[in-house]
């Protein structure tokens, strides 16, 4: 048993005889009142999320977590497709598990992938991702006497800022964290 200082994202823990992944946690200690944290979880079985607080000492239960790496398959409707590469099984994961991940998946992609008890519920991406310029529309010209930037559309439909010189077709790496241009791949 842990306490609930120990709580990190991406963890596993048992609240209430539900499972629940912790999102997002801060330590609070107001003024003239005991030290909390308050975490914010996401069930496991129901998938909705929620804010909980729990006093600093209180104990709480960590499940194990497996962490492993899978391809981005396919989209199916609305839920995105992973495989294990060495195995070939295959999981359908929802939307809301994959989140703003989507904007940088590609076929093929690797991404960490947590299990808890059989059932996935976390993706991580690569710090970076190289993908496809689908559309740039061309600079102005003369326009190039400081660091401007132009909007361009990636192949996953994600638009992000890049400079001038980047022409459709070409592929550049993308920070997954803030969604910015790094450079040309």
């Amino acid at each position: 048993m842990a306490t609930a200082n120990d709580l990190r994202k991406g963890m596993a823990i048992n609240l209430n005889g539900d499972i629940a992944v912790v999102l997002e946690t801060q330590h609070r200690t107001p003024g003239n009142l005991r030290a909390f944290v308050q975490a914010a979880i996401r069930s496991i079985r129901t998938g909705k999320s929620a804010d909980v607080r729990f006093s600093s000492t209180e104990k709480v239960e960590v499940v194990p977590m497996i962490t492993k790496k899978m391809e981005f398959s396919y989209k199916d409707g609305e839920e995105f497709v992973f495989s294990d590469p060495d195995t070939y099984e295959t999981v359908s994961v929802q939307p809301e598990i994959v989140g703003d991940a989507k904007n940088y998946l590609i076929e093929t992609g690797l991404v960490t992938a947590t299990f808890v008890e059989e059932k996935l519920v976390v993706i991580e991406l690569p710090s970076s991702v190289i993908l496809t310029v689908s559309d740039a529309p061309e600079g102005i010209r003369g326009d190039s006497a400081n660091n401007v930037q132009k909007m361009i559309t990636l192949e996953t439909g994600i638009v992000i800022q890049a400079p001038l010189f980047i022409k459709t077709g070409e592929k550049i790496k993308v920070d997954t964290r803030n969604g910015k241009y790094m450079e040309r791949a």
